[in-house]
Formats: C-alpha cells, sequence, structure tokens
C-alpha cells in the first residue's frame, strides 16, 4: 500500500509500504476514507522532535472495516468506524474512568501509520466506534475531526470546566483551538474569547461561537483578557499550543479559583511553582480521551447539529502529503485532509 514516510525533518515521501495484517487476534483492519495531516505532526516535521526515520506517520482516520482478529466481537466488517490517536481496551479501570488514552494496554497508533490507505487498529473493540450506517461522503471529513482534534478540543474544554454562564478564553487558533471554540459554545458559555492573528481563522472562530477576538499575545494577550472580564481573567482557559509562552499566557488570562484545561503538546513548557501556588488556578489536560467522547460527538455530527469538518481548508491526493505538510507549516492551511 502506499503511505506517508517521514524520513528527516521536512522530508515526508509517500511510498510503498508493507499492507497491514491481523497479528493479533484483538486487532482490525481498515480501508481508509480519510485521514489527515496534524498540527502535532509538524513537530518532528520541523526537527523540533528527534526524527527516528524512516518513520510512517499519521495518527487520525475513519475508514470501512475489512478484516477482524477471532477475538473481536462488536466490530465487523463492512462498518465504517472512527478510532483515536491510542488504541485503548475500554474496560480497564483507567478506561473505565474516562481517561481512554492513559489505558494500561494502550498503544500508539501514530507509530502504524494512518496516512495510508489501510491501517491496523489494535484493540478494535475498544478502540472503534461505529457510525449507524456509512454516511454520506460530505459528512466524512467531521467525522474524521471527531478522531483526534475534535475530541481534543472537547476534552480542552471540559478539563476547563467550561460550563453555562461563563466567560472562556481560547489560546490557539489551529484546528483544536478552533473546534475548542466550538465545544465551549455546545457545553454553554456565555463567552468565548479566541485568541489569533489570522483573519481566515477568527473567521472561522466567530462561526464556531466565538463572541470576541484578541490579537495580542503574550503579556499583551493577558492584559487584554483581563481587561474584557473587569480585571479578573476567565472562568475557563483552554490551551492549545503548546509553548511556555501559550501556557503561561493560559495560566495568566485565568481568574482565582478559575480552571485551565492544556491540550497542546508540551514542548518546553516549566511551570513557576511560586506564580501557580498563588493563582489559585486548576490545571488539568493533557493527551485527550478521544474515546470517551466518540459516541456523542458522532451523534451530534450524523444529526447534523455540529460542522467541525469545517477545519479542513485543504483537500489532497495522498499522493500530495508532502504539501499538505508544507501548507499547514507555512500556516498557508489550518488541517489538510488526505484522500486514499
Amino acid at each position: 500500500m502506499r503511505g506517508a514516510v517521514l524520513h528527516a525533518p521536512r522530508d515526508i515521501r509517500v511510498e510503498q509500504r508493507d499492507d497491514p495484517k491481523i497479528t493479533a487476534p484483538t486487532d482490525a483492519v481498515i480501508r481508509l476514507a480519510a485521514t489527515c495531516v496534524c498540527g502535532s505532526d509538524l513537530w518532528p516535521y520541523r526537527g523540533i522532535e528527534p526524527v527516528d526515520g524512516p518513520a510512517p506517520m499519521g495518527h487520525e482516520y475513519v475508514g470501512i472495516v475489512e478484516e477482524v482478529g477471532s477475538e473481536v466481537k462488536t466490530i465487523k466488517p463492512g462498518q465504517f468506524v472512527i478510532g483515536s490517536f491510542f488504541a485503548s481496551d475500554n474496560t480497564c479501570e483507567i478506561c473505565r474512568a474516562g481517561y481512554q488514552s492513559s489505558c494500561v494496554h494502550r498503544e500508539l497508533i501514530g507509530a502504524l501509520g494512518a496516512q495510508a490507505e489501510h491501517l491496523r487498529v489494535p484493540l478494535a473493540d475498544g478502540t472503534l466506534v461505529a457510525t449507524p450506517e456509512v454516511p454520506s461522503d460530505d459528512l466524512v471529513p467531521s467525522l474524521l475531526a471527531a478522531s483526534d482534534v475534535l475530541g481534543t478540543g472537547w476534552f480542552g474544554a471540559v478539563a476547563a470546566d467550561v460550563a453555562p454562564g461563563k466567560t472562556v478564553a481560547v489560546v490557539g487558533d489551529g484546528a483544536v483551538g478552533l473546534l475548542a471554540v466550538l465545544a465551549a459554545k455546545q457545553l454553554g458559555a456565555e463567552r468565548i474569547i479566541a485568541m489569533s492573528r489570522h483573519e481566515p481563522r477568527q473567521k472561522l472562530a466567530i462561526e464556531f461561537g466565538a463572541t470576541d477576538i484578541v490579537t495580542e499575545r503574550g503579556d499583551e494577550g493577558v492584559a487584554k483578557i483581563k481587561e474584557l472580564t473587569g480585571g479578573l481573567g476567565a472562568h475557563s482557559v483552554i490551551e492549545a499550543v503548546g509553548t511556555q509562552e501559550s501556557m503561561m499566557q493560559a495560566i495568566r488570562s485565568t481568574r482565582p479559583g478559575g480552571h485551565v484545561g492544556y491540550v497542546g503538546v508540551a514542548h518546553g513548557v516549566e511551570l513557576p511553582g511560586q506564580e501557580l501556588f498563588f493563582s489559585h488556578v486548576h490545571l488539568h489536560g493533557g493527551p485527550a480521551p478521544v474515546r470517551r467522547f466518540l459516541p456523542g460527538l458522532i451523534d451530534l455530527i450524523w444529526n447534523r447539529e455540529i460542522d467541525p469538518g469545517k477545519v479542513f481548508d485543504l483537500t489532497l491526493p495522498l499522493d500530495q502529503a508532502a504539501e499538505g505538510y508544507r501548507a499547514m507549516d507555512e500556516r498557508r492551511a489550518i488541517k489538510a485532509l488526505l484522500r486514499p
């Protein structure tokens, strides 16, 4: 099969890879209907994370089940399924508590390479969620968004304790940040402040439910949030970048007693203990337990109550994956969808 492989920083190639096969009785093999490039894929692409190349890439996926292992009971060939970036059994004590991305048997899908024509999904019964039937083509982008960026933005909002009547600020205007705006709107936030300098992203944030746009960053951004909230800060802040600056901007934009939900993959983030101690700010986040939210998100998408697929502003054939990476790296695209 064809699949995207990272050989070195900024060196993505679509080349022949071995077809995936059932290797454990709990596996499934799916034929991908769509996959995509994630903002977190840009860390190794830019050389910020070490590249242990050649490395298959991709961890977001939707498609048709082609084959299942002998112990798979609930997932069947022919079903259209969505899974998350961690495979999980969905039965262990951690999974049952709602943290499937820390499942005691978790496996990282990114190591298997979902930017490809086919994918082996471990722990299929616990990882995959089937749609009621094979969806119409126009729903596929939104269902693909549920595989990671929608579930991650949603977890950011839940971790930030978003609720009716609250003011929410979102740090980061990539796909996760924009879908955190959508999640905050769905969870009933009264006011949603999107922090963005890019006009197309600002427009999408407003379409998803943002009530205010703040273009400033760092200390200036914090001051603007305080100005908009009577000097107190937001009740809930979602951090969707993963840098030292974005994390401190989030913490400092939160009022005492407020909550930060951090879902940007942290790189070089160090928290000042004394400042955190006196801030009275709650911190919660990490790799989103997308599997916890998938059934509800699929229902919202299936019933056309939300349209998260709008974050895909570039669609390419799989063979042009390298252009998808370049476009996102250069901020010419919010998120690139790849069609195998």
